[in-house]
C-alpha cells in the first residue's frame, strides 16, 4: 500500500495568509499565491465502493450507484474436488464492469425456495440434505457435519482466492456458504446450522486465502456467543442484513440480536476503523425508509443507523424496483453522501515547483482501498498533457480528520492547469471516478478535480 507523505506547516505558509485578499477572482489558486481554501460542493452519489446497491442489472438508471450485488450457487462453480468453473463469476463481473460498477456477491449452499447450491459430486458421494418448510417456502439444508462438505468448502475458498483475490472488478465479498442465503443462520431450525468448529474452519480458510479483497461476515460474535464462533479478532468486516429495522438497540431482550447490540456484546463497536460495514436495508422498509416519516412501525432512523454503524454500502432494491419519488430521491442521495468516505480538498498551495493540499474526510468511515493517486497538467481542451504519479494514499483517513499532502512537479510550466484524481482500477477505465466534494470537480475534465494554475 502506498504511504502517505505528511507535511508540517511552515512559517512561510502562515505569512502567505496575509496575501489572501489578492487571490484570483476566478476561484482557482495561482502559482506563488497563498494557500487557498477551495469551495465545497455535494459529492457524487455514485462515488465508487460505497452507497446504495441494487441487484446486478436491476434498473440501473433509477438511482446512481457504483456497486452491484449478486448471488451464485456453489453448485454452478464446483464440479469436483479440484474442478472449478469460473465462467458464471466472469459473466457477472464483466457485466457489472461494463456498467462501470464493482461487484459484491455471495456464494451459497442453501437458498430458501431454490435448489442447486450443493455441488452434484457431493450429493453423489452421499452428502445429505434435510428438507423442511418455513410456511410455504421449502429449505434444503446440507449436513454441515459431513467432513466431505467441509473439505470441499476449504478447497473452494482457496481456489476462489487464488483466482480472484485483489481482482479490481470485486468491491467486497460476503463470506456466505453457511446457512440460508449464506447468512450464517437456519432460523428457525438453528439445530441444522453449522457448529462452531465448522464456522471456525471456514473463517480460517478465508483468512488464509484472501489478503487483498475485503471479506464481510454476517454477525459479530464474541467468545461468549452460544451459537457463533468468536470472530471479533478476525480480519473481517460485517454486513447488517436487517439495516434500519434491526440495527439500533431497543432495550428489549428479544432484540439482543440486533446489529448494534451484537457489536457491543462482541466488543467490536470500533471495528469499522479497519474493516468495512455493509449489508442490506431490511426488505420490509425498502424504499419507504427514505420517506420523511417512514410508515413501517419497525423502521429505525436511517441517519442514526449510519452514524452508529459507520456503514459504507447497503443493498436496497426499493429504489430500483420502481422510479423513486423526488422526495425519496433527494433523501436517499443525502444519505449516500453521508455513508462511507466523503473527501473534500479544503486547501491548496501551488508554489511553482510543487503543490501542497489538504484533504478532509467528511464521511462516516475510511476509504478501505489503496487506489493510486496522480496529478496532471490539463490542456485547454481538457486532455492530459503531463502526469505526476504521487505516493499518496487516501486509505485509512478517518472521518473528521484532515491530512496534508505534498508533491514536487518537475517540468511544470507556468500557467498550466493542475488537476488531481484517484484512479479507479476497474479494467478498461470504465470505473466510476472518485469525485471530491469540491465545486471544481470535473470543471476542466471528467473525473479530475481542478486545483489551479
Amino acid at each position: 500500500m502506498n504511504r502517505v507523505r505528511p507535511v508540517k506547516p511552515s512559517l512561510s505558509g502562515v505569512r502567505n495568509c496575509l496575501a489572501f485578499a489578492a487571490l484570483s477572482a476566478a476561484g482557482f489558486p495561482q502559482a506563488g499565491a497563498a494557500p487557498r481554501r477551495l469551495e465545497p460542493a455535494p459529492s457524487a452519489v455514485d462515488n465508487p465502493m460505497k452507497g446504495l446497491v441494487p441487484y446486478a442489472g436491476m434498473h440501473p438508471e433509477r438511482f446512481p450507484h457504483s456497486l452491484e450485488f449478486d448471488y451464485i450457487p456453489l453448485g454452478e462453480l464446483m464440479r469436483g474436488p479440484e474442478d472449478f468453473d469460473w465462467d458464471p463469476v466472469e459473466r457477472r463481473l464483466n457485466a457489472s464492469a461494463l456498467r462501470g460498477c464493482q461487484s459484491i456477491f455471495r456464494v451459497w449452499l442453501e437458498f430458501p425456495g431454490k435448489q442447486g447450491g450443493v455441488p452434484e459430486f457431493l450429493l453423489d458421494a452421499g452428502v445429505k440434505l434435510t428438507g423442511w418448510q418455513d410456511g410455504s417456502v421449502k429449505h434444503l439444508t446440507p449436513d454441515y457435519t459431513d467432513g466431505r462438505l467441509l473439505s470441499a468448502l476449504e478447497r473452494f475458498i482457496a481456489a476462489f482466492a487464488k483466482r480472484y483475490d485483489g481482482d479490481a472488478r470485486i468491491g467486497y465479498l460476503t463470506a456466505g456458504l453457511l446457512g440460508a442465503w449464506g447468512e450464517w443462520h437456519t432460523f428457525p431450525r438453528e439445530e441444522l446450522f453449522a457448529d462452531k468448529a465448522v464456522q471456525m474452519r471456514v473463517m480460517e480458510a478465508y483468512e488464509r486465502s484472501f489478503r487483498k479483497t475485503r471479506v464481510l461476515l454476517r454477525y459479530p460474535a464474541g467468545a461468549a456467543d452460544a451459537r457463533l464462533a468468536a470472530n471479533a479478532l478476525w480480519p473481517f468486516g460485517y454486513h447488517d442484513d436487517s439495516f434500519a429495522w434491526g440495527t439500533l438497540a431497543t432495550g428489549r431482550p428479544q432484540d439482543a440480536w440486533f446489529y448494534v447490540p451484537s457489536l457491543t456484546a462482541a466488543g467490536v463497536l470500533e471495528k469499522w476503523r479497519t474493516q468495512p460495514v455493509g449489508g442490506e436495508i431490511r426488505p420490509e422498509v425498502w424504499g419507504l425508509i427514505f420517506d420523511e416519516k417512514p410508515a413501517h412501525p419497525m423502521a429505525q432512523d436511517f441517519t442514526e443507523c449510519v452514524l452508529r454503524t459507520h456503514a459504507t454500502w447497503l443493498m436496497d432494491s426499493g429504489l430500483f424496483r420502481e422510479p423513486p419519488s423526488p422526495g425519496r430521491l433527494a433523501r436517499a442521495s443525502a444519505a449516500v453522501r453521508l455513508m462511507g468516505y466523503d473527501f473534500y480538498v479544503s486547501e491548496v498551495d501551488i508554489n511553482g515547483g510543487g503543490v501542497t493540499l489538504t484533504i478532509r474526510n467528511q464521511g462516516v468511515a475510511p476509504f478501505y482501498a489503496g487506489w493510486p493517486v496522480e496529478l496532471a497538467a490539463l490542456a485547454p481542451d481538457g486532455t492530459v498533457s503531463r502526469r505526476w504519479p504521487v505516493d499518496w494514499s487516501l486509505a485509512g483517513l478517518m472521518p473528521g480528520d484532515t491530512q496534508p499532502f505534498r508533491a514536487d512537479l518537475p517540468g511544470a510550466i507556468a500557467g498550466e492547469t493542475l488537476a488531481l484524481r484517484v484512479i479507479n482500477p476497474l479494467p478498461g477505465g470504465r470505473g466510476k471516478p472518485l469525485r471530491f466534494a469540491n465545486a471544481t470537480q470535473d470543471a476542466d475534465a471528467p473525473g479530475w478535480l481542478t486545483l489551479g494554475k
